[in-house]
């Protein structure tokens, strides 16, 4: 799947494009540079599956929980963690295999830790458009 998002309208367009395309899946890793629009569009996703709670970036708590009708959502960045031991501290497991909406950014750490299917999602900023692109993964 791909999509340009060229305005910030395009958003909420490219959220549900990517929701439909997941299916059934629920992990989602984001990749893309700083300032790429990674927590931009999980807002947005989030928003999309009907939370109306306050969003915010989780650099410094490394997870947020958010309410939705879909249930709970997890919002991860995992810039600052240094290994993968510091993610079995915060159970990541339990969390990947929740049944709940996963949304990690800078998830290279998190990688080793999936055994299943998920959904890849790399963003490419080009002068002022975004590229996103997602694929499904895993076994």
């Amino acid at each position: 799947m791909e999509q340009e998002i060229t305005q910030i309208d395009d958003l909420k367009t490219a959220a549900k494009a990517l929701l439909d395309f997941a299916g059934n899946e629920k992990v989602f890793l984001f990749y893309g540079g700083m300032g790429a629009g990674k927590t931009t569009f999980i807002k947005e996703l989030c928003t999309s599956l009907g939370s109306t709670d306050n969003f915010s970036s989780p650099t410094y708590s490394i997870v947020n929980e958010y309410q939705s009708p879909a249930g709970k959502l997890f919002h991860f960045d995992f810039y600052r963690l240094k290994n993968a031991t510091e993610l079995l501290d915060i159970g990541i497991d339990e969390y990947l295999y929740s049944g709940n909406y996963c949304f990690i950014e800078w998830p290279q750490l998190a990688e080793v830790f999936l055994d299943g299917f998920y959904i890849s999602v790399n963003i490419k900023v080009q002068e002022n458009n975004r590229y996103l692109r997602a694929s499904k993964q895993g076994t």
